[in-house]
């Protein structure tokens, strides 16, 4: 197995002196939400590469703790977003669209941008062929098209398994962005096999609600003052350049009774500031991709010259 050295999708940018971001009217950040919806199998096909479950299988517990947020914390947060205005970019896992239909409803009444993260969230992308990879980027695209009539933009794999080559194929089966790379505040071309323009728009696994909640065990209290902090960073960074900031989302989490009211009070103190663009991610990335994409490229290419010895 050849060990690389980089994920060598995107090149090295120091973070000053690059070309200055506006975004529309005036807006020092570009702010969105990604309520990761998500479908967890019960009893998944086994992976050779990561177990899928905690617990002895049939995982009840971890199971149903998931199907809580499809069941009850969707709708909690949905009502918190839409009270600020606030669309959401949803990552989803496309057989939701056929097991819950309902949800799918209301994310396009709400005009929520719907991006795909892989069929379900228990079939990772690990030792696929690039064939199998294709095949669930185009089943992606079908199944948003049939379900909501959007053109399928985004992409998020499954469990964050990309492979060497998952990029390349996005770009390659016509996806405009990826939220795959974890490498900057701002957007950023990705460097792939082909010639298309393709485009890495800031994830935050920092302000993501199942790190910070399940894994680094900080207090809900301390998650709202997180994202203030986080936010207020990047605001006044972006009086000089536009940044971005993202809010990663699990209904299963933030949807709990004791939980919600971090997210209101977040919403509340982000929307509360003027110069914040609400955004999608399709939004951002094709702002950035119109207007910014040549000038990054051309910019980064000193810094990225290989010198011989």
């Amino acid at each position: 197995m050849t060990k690389l050295s980089d994920p060598n999708n995107y090149d090295y940018a120091p973070y000053q002196g690059r070309p200055k971001i506006e975004w529309p009217n005036g807006a020092r950040v570009a702010f969105w939400v990604a309520p990761n919806i998500e479908f967890y199998e019960l009893a998944p096909p086994p992976s050779p590469t990561r177990s899928v479950w905690y617990r002895p299988e049939p995982d009840v517990i971890n199971y149903s703790m998931r199907d809580y947020g499809n069941r009850v914390g969707f709708n909690r947060m949905a009502d918190v977003m839409a009270k600020y205005n606030v669309r959401g970019s949803v990552s989803l896992n496309v057989a939701v669209c056929d097991h819950y239909p309902e949800i799918i409803e209301r994310c396009c009444e709400l005009d929520w941008e719907l991006f795909s993260h892989g069929v379900y969230n228990t079939r990772y992308m690990y030792n696929m062929t690039e064939d199998q990879q294709r095949e669930i980027i185009r089943d992606s695209r079908e199944t948003i098209k049939r379900a909501s009539g959007q053109d399928l933009a985004g992409w998020l794999s499954p469990a964050i398994s990309n492979q060497e080559t998952t990029q390349d194929l996005l770009a390659e089966e016509g996806i405009k962005y990826t939220l795959d790379l974890f490498h900057d505040d701002q957007p950023m071309p990705v460097k792939t096999r082909n010639p298309s323009r393709f485009v890495s728009v800031p994830y935050m696994m920092e302000t993501n609600d199942v790190p910070v909640l399940n894994f680094k065990n900080i207090s809900p209290r301390n998650y709202l003052q997180l994202i203030k902090d986080h936010f207020d960073q990047l605001y006044e960074e972006g009086a000089e350049s536009g940044t971005v900031m993202c809010i990663p989302l699990h209904p299963y989490l933030i949807g709990q009774p004791h939980r919600l009211s971090i997210l209101d009070e977040a919403l509340k103190y982000i929307t509360g500031h003027d110069k914040v663009w609400l955004a999608t991610a399709r939004e951002i990335a094709a702002h950035f991709e119109a207007n910014y994409y040549d000038s990054f490229t051309n910019w980064m290419k000193p810094f990225n010259t290989v010198v011989s010895q």
